[in-house]
């Protein structure tokens, strides 16, 4: 597993890597190619299907559960080394009861971008 520290500025979080390369590799030598692929194609699904989620809650209303499901995405993106996601879903559990709309809404565009620049950097496997 992998450690996530929040990013303190936005140029820090760019830095980040958006796929560890190491991350896949650790898993399959841990579950075996097969668990790791479907572990990750389950990911993939679940992932999209949160991010969906997130657009549709309403901060004000749901901010404890906005968090739950930030803390959700943030283990499983640093599972498989996605540790730019993982960062900025540990930005949004722990600031989901402090943050304005706009600032939710910046966020989860970052979180967007992130999800699809480590699809981009995921190996054809």
């Amino acid at each position: 597993m992998f450690e996530v520290t929040v990013a303190p500025a936005q140029k820090a979080l760019d830095a980040e890597p958006a796929r560890e390369p190491g991350a896949y590799a650790a898993l399959v030598r841990e579950i075996g190619e097969d668990g790791a692929g479907e572990v990750r194609a389950v990911f993939w699904s679940e992932t999209c299907g949160r991010l969906q989620l997130f657009r549709t809650l309403s901060l004000a209303q749901h901010n404890a559960r906005i968090a739950r499901e930030a803390h959700s995405l943030k283990s499983a993106a640093a599972t498989f080394g996605y540790v730019r996601l993982a960062a900025l879903a540990l930005q949004l559990e722990k600031s989901a009861e402090t943050l304005g709309e706009a600032k939710f809404h910046h966020l989860l565009d970052l979180m967007d971008a992130a999800y699809d620049a480590a699809r981009a950097q995921e190996p054809l496997a």
